[in-house]
């Protein structure tokens, strides 16, 4: 028999059970569906996640506070609490350090915020008018804050887009005052929206950095510093010369006890790509045991098929068929089943990641290889678990076989 008549003879055979065979090629169908949709929400939250940290820019360096630092004796000292930069070691780098284009010292955390009979828990952060170029987000609305307002530490708040939402409604809160723990801000402005992005900065209030010291939080320390380098390339030693200036202003003489760290936008990228790679191939690879499922419940009906037409083979062997005729047969009933299903579990993926990923806010990506990866697997488990049926039919003696009831 050739291909052709092989396909024909495979076609016949499984359309004469159609009740049976739509439901073995549905677990291949829901095991490559599976796959297909976890490498593809896989994916797509990684570029995502990727393209928010991008949208910060390659160039910028943040400052953090670390560990504490172990003093003489194994002391344990006070800026180890994260309390270890201050606005002292942000004007320092800004004036010690070269190929800085602006930084953006900042202190943030959550406080209770009212207008009128709305209450909610956001984030405040206190910042500088640099904070807008640095993190490339604007004011949509309004104005932001300068530094006649850091200066004299005024009371005013811009509000991200979530923000203005869940107080105002739909309401023009610009000139309005809100109270964040208790103290009345005029909100003078309000952010563009990130869509939900990376650090969700629409959930956020930001008011001048010298306010949020005094009059919030009472403290006199930062929770970050971010430092816009000039260019990319520039970044390793600007890099080395934060961190050398500020080993020695914390008097730290062992780098591994210093009590900040100093990161860049492509050490976290490189973090978050590995991390979201591990997931999205645990992803595939959870879903690829329906594949194995699936696989089984081929194999198990294709004997019952065999069984079923033992007469059928006898007959053929009798007027002449080979054992590889009978194998080739029974072989491409299973792979023609597999690849059915391959292909509606395509679809199905697709639809669902395209679903999902919509659902979660970021595009979906399914890749030509996936596709080709999981038609290639399924019509390879077709091969892996037809084999062994084909076989026992080929082997069949057809004597016995037209004698079989």
């Amino acid at each position: 028999m050739n291909l052709t008549q092989s396909l024909k003879t495979a076609y016949r055979g499984l359309v004469t059970n159609k009740l049976r065979s739509f439901l073995t090629l549905l677990g291949i169908m829901i095991g490559v569906a599976a796959v297909v949709a976890m490498i593809s929400i896989g994916t797509g939250a990684s570029s995502y996640v990727s393209a928010q940290i991008r949208g910060l820019g390659s160039n910028l360096l943040i400052v953090t506070p670390g560990r504490a630092a172990t003093g003489q004796g194994g002391a344990s000292q006070a800026q180890g609490t994260g309390q270890s930069l201050t606005m002292a070691d942000a004007n320092a780098i800004k004036q010690e350090v070269s190929g800085i284009s602006r930084m953006s010292p900042e202190l943030s955390g959550q406080a209770q915020v009212i207008y009128q009979d709305k209450n909610v828990s956001t984030s405040i952060s206190g910042v500088t008018d640099t904070y807008e170029t640095v993190h490339n987000f604007h004011v949509l609305y309004g104005d932001f804050m300068g530094t006649e307002e850091e200066q004299v530490g005024a009371a005013v708040a811009v509000l991200g887009q979530n923000v203005v939402v869940n107080l105002f409604g739909q309401a023009n809160p610009i000139g309005a005052i809100i109270k964040i723990k208790n103290v009345p801000f005029k909100v003078i402005g309000i952010m563009e929206s990130k869509g939900g992005s990376f650090g969700n900065q629409d959930d956020t209030i930001l008011v001048p950095l010298s306010t949020a010291q005094r009059r919030l939080f009472g403290a006199d320390y930062l929770r970050s510093i971010y430092v816009q380098v000039v260019s990319e390339a520039q970044v390793p030693q600007t890099n080395s010369e934060i961190t050398s200036l500020l080993l020695s202003r914390h008097h730290v003489t062992d780098a591994a006890q210093r009590d900040f760290n100093v990161s860049s936008q492509a050490d976290i990228l490189n973090t978050v790509s590995q991390i979201t790679g591990v997931l999205t191939i645990l992803l595939g690879g959870i879903a690829a045991i329906s594949l194995l499922v699936g696989g089984i419940g081929i194999m198990n009906i294709m004997l019952v098929s065999v069984t079923e037409r033992t007469r059928e083979i006898g007959l053929r062997k009798a007027v002449g068929a080979h054992g590889r005729d009978i194998l080739f047969q029974f072989l491409m009933e299973s792979v023609v089943l597999s690849l059915i299903g391959g292909v509606l579990g395509l679809a199905l993926g697709a639809l669902g990641g395209i679903a999902i990923a919509r659902y979660g806010g970021w595009t979906p990506v399914i890749s030509l290889n996936s596709a080709l990866l999981a038609l290639g697997f399924s019509a390879g488990i077709g091969i892996f678990f037809g084999v062994y049926p084909a076989r026992r039919a080929s082997r069949l003696n057809p004597i016995e076989a037209l004698r079989y009831e």
